[in-house]
């Protein structure tokens, strides 16, 4: 299993932050819920390699930040 593998399995996912002051991200499916807290600083460079992946497959192409 990697990252390149497909699965057909359905999932929910909801961003949001805490009440303790962390940003959640929670993944419901497949009858499983993950909550995944991290410190803002963490979540912002979890954010940039999302945008730096989707650059990247997409060629460059799309609004940068």
């Amino acid at each position: 299993m990697g990252i390149n593998t497909e699965r057909d399995i359905e999932a929910n996912l909801q961003i949001g932050p805490t009440d303790a002051g962390m940003v959640r991200l929670f993944v419901e499916g497949g009858g499983v819920e993950l909550p995944m807290d991290f410190t803002p600083e963490e979540a912002i460079e979890i954010a940039e390699e999302i945008i730096a992946a989707a650059h990247r497959v997409s060629g460059g192409k799309g609004k940068k930040r």
